[in-house]
C-alpha cells in the first residue's frame, strides 16, 4: 500500500500576513506545495490529503485540482474548533484552531495507511520525501514511527522568530524527547529562546522537528485521547495549541514505541514572515537551474 501525505495547510499565516501557502515561488507560479507534492508522488506516496479550513477549499480545489488530476490521489479534511472536542463548550474567545496535532487528527476518517505529516509553507527537499517514503513502506508500525531532522541553525529566519520542536537524540538514534521552544532567533551568535523554558540558549548544531513526521494509523487513537486531556487542562486558555511534540514526546514517556531521527541531506527553507519570500524563490530558481525541479512542475 502505497503511504499518504497529510499536508498542514489549516492556519490563518497570521505572522506572514496573507494567505501564503497558496502564493506562487516557482518559475511556472508554483506554490511551495507544489514542489512538496512533486517530491512526494515521485518518491511512491500515493495520496494527498489537504488539512484546511473550510473557508479556503474552494481555492484550494481551484488550484490543485486541476494540476493534480490523474497524478495522485487527492482528498480535503477540514479542522473545526469543535472537530473531536467531545461536546464541551468553546469559550466565545477562542478563535484559532487547536494546533498541529489536533489538525492530524481531523484526518482520522481520511487516513488508514502509514503516512507522513509537513507543513504547508515549508520547503522539505527530494531526499527528505524518499526517505520517509522508504521508512513508511518498509518500517513504519504502531511502535515505530519517526520525524525528519534538520540542523537548528539552518532553519532560522533573519526576519523574526519562530518556534521549533528541539529534539534529544539517544545513542540509538531515536528520539528521546522533543520540546516545543518559542520565539528563537539568533541573538549575536547565540540562539536564544525568549519562552517559558531552561535553558534559554540553545546549541546550534540541535536537531529540530520541521513537522516532518512519519506515523502509523495508531496515532489517530492515541492522540484523540490525549487531545481530551488537553482540553480539560486548557480549553479556557485562549491561546493553547495541542502541538505534534506534544503527542510525540508522551509516546516516548509511556513506552509506547520508538520515534526515529531520520537525517536528511535536503537544504530545508520556509516563508515566516514576507521578508522571507525573496530568499526562497531565489533558492526554487536555484534548484531548477541545477536541474533537480523542471521549470514547470505539472
Amino acid at each position: 500500500m502505497k503511504p499518504t501525505l497529510l499536508i498542514l495547510a489549516a492556519g490563518m499565516a497570521s505572522r506572514y500576513g496573507g494567505m501564503k501557502q497558496i502564493e506562487a515561488f516557482g518559475p511556472s507560479g508554483e506554490t511551495i506545495m507544489d514542489y512538496s507534492i512533486y517530491d512526494a508522488i515521485r518518491a511512491g506516496f500515493g495520496k494527498v490529503v489537504f488539512i484546511i479550513r473550510e473557508e479556503f477549499a474552494d481555492n484550494f480545489k481551484s488550484i490543485f485540482e486541476p494540476k493534480l488530476a490523474g497524478k495522485v490521489e487527492i482528498d480535503y479534511v477540514f479542522q473545526e474548533l469543535t472537530s473531536f472536542t467531545g461536546g464541551r463548550v468553546i469559550p466565545a474567545d477562542r478563535t484559532k484552531p487547536w494546533g498541529t496535532a489536533h489538525a492530524v487528527l481531523c484526518a482520522k476518517d481520511a487516513v488508514r495507511e502509514p503516512f507522513a505529516v509537513i507543513n504547508a509553507d515549508d520547503f522539505y527537499g527530494r531526499d527528505a520525501f524518499e526517505k520517509a517514503s522508504k521508512f513508511l513502506t518498509s518500517e513504519c508500525n504502531n511502535s515505530t514511527w519517526s520525524i525528519i531532522g534538520y540542523e537548528l541553525l539552518n532553519t532560522l529566519s533573519e526576519h523574526g522568530t519562530v518556534n521549533r520542536g528541539v529534539c534529544q537524540v539517544d545513542a540509538h538514534g531515536n528520539l528521546a524527547s522533543i520540546v516545543e521552544r518559542l520565539n528563537i532567533s539568533d541573538q549575536a551568535g547565540k540562539i536564544i529562546c525568549e519562552d517559558d523554558h531552561e535553558p534559554r540558549e540553545i546549541s546550534r548544531d540541535s536537531k529540530v522537528s520541521m513537522n516532518f513526521w512519519c506515523f502509523s494509523p495508531y496515532v489517530f487513537d492515541f492522540s484523540e485521547a490525549l487531545f481530551h486531556a488537553f482540553l480539560d487542562k486548557n480549553i479556557s486558555v485562549p491561546k493553547s495549541e495541542f502541538f505534534i511534540p506534544l503527542v510525540a514526546d508522551e509516546y516516548i514517556r509511556q513506552s509506547k514505541g520508538v520515534i526515529r531521527v531520520i537525517p536528511t541531506s535536503s537544504s530545508w527553507f520556509g516563508v515566516t514572515y514576507k521578508q522571507d519570500a525573496p530568499a526562497v524563490k531565489a533558492a526554487i530558481d536555484q534548484l531548477v537551474s541545477s536541474g533537480e525541479y523542471p521549470a514547470g512542475l505539472w
